[in-house]
């Protein structure tokens, strides 16, 4: 299995993270990932984790999602701490002293789910400030847009606007304190948009504040396994005051102090 990436990111696909806030990658992981990574998805959901949910949102079809899966699952950690994605992070983001993991989380849309992931961007969930903050989202099926592909508004990282979290269980978990998410399906005509057809060993790259959202899998002949590893970079702090992210345990730090503790781990540069 590969522990680095299989090339070097280019300039220009780092210049485009930060200016639309995706990026795809191809090939970065090598089928023996691919191999592993899949069975050990098919075990996390048959033996869930502390932070497992249904996301059907009472539609047909099964929605599976964990979260911190690393932190029970030997499978899941290497797959941060041993596989190139820790290190595609570091390069798109730039970072010079230190890349961190936040969390991973396991998202599964069998085949026929309805479920949507509705429109959001992740970091007004979490606890942390900075802005080098990405997701390296991995499939371990191909992916097409009829089976889930992720949508993404090109740019909208670079609003300076924070949006109110949105409950992937269609629920009002989160309350209504922030600014809603506006109606972007009304407003499709005023926006670019970016979507990418998928196979097994590519990633995805975006930022922490691009919004995106992704259909059901109306595929009845396909999965949709993936994983989102979150990463930081040199210049995040834990700030948990008003995030609406549940952790797995206190990560025992306090708020301001740099994002990297036992929960939270230093995973680039490895360790010797």
């Amino acid at each position: 299995m590969n522990r680095h990436p299989v090339r070097k990111i280019t300039q220009e696909e780092q210049e485009t993270f930060w200016s639309e806030g995706v990026i795809c990658l191809r090939g970065m992981f090598d089928p023996d990932w691919i191999d592993r990574m899949g069975k050990a998805v098919d075990a996390a959901i048959a033996t869930p984790g502390p932070m497992a949910l249904n996301l059907d949102q009472g539609k047909d079809g099964r929605f599976h999602g964990d979260s911190f899966v690393w932190t029970w699952q030997d499978d899941f950690r290497a797959f941060v701490f041993d596989s190139p994605a820790a290190e595609i992070a570091r390069q798109v983001l730039g970072a010079r002293e230190r890349v961190t993991l936040f969390f991973d989380t396991l998202l599964v849309k069998e085949p026929g789910s309805q479920a949507l992931t509705p429109w959001h961007h992740d970091q007004p969930y979490w606890p942390i400030d900075g802005e080098q903050v990405c997701t390296v989202w991995t499939p371990f099926d191909p992916v097409t847009r009829d089976s889930g592909a992720v949508e993404y508004l090109v740019g909208s990282h670079r609003w300076g606007r924070r949006f109110q979290p949105r409950s992937f269980t269609g629920d009002s978990r989160y309350g209504d304190t922030m600014e809603p998410v506006p109606d972007i399906e009304a407003e499709r005509d005023q926006h670019t948009f970016r979507s990418f057809e998928t196979e097994p060993g590519d990633c995805l790259v975006h930022h922490g504040l691009i919004l995106h959202s992704a259909p059901g899998n109306s595929r009845v002949d396909r999965r949709r396994r993936a994983l989102a590893a979150r990463f930081c970079g040199d210049d995040c702090t834990y700030r948990p005051e008003g995030s609406f992210q549940p952790l797995i345990r206190d990560p025992g730090i306090p708020s301001g102090a740099p994002l990297e503790c036992d929960l939270f781990p230093r995973v680039w540069p490895r360790a010797a």
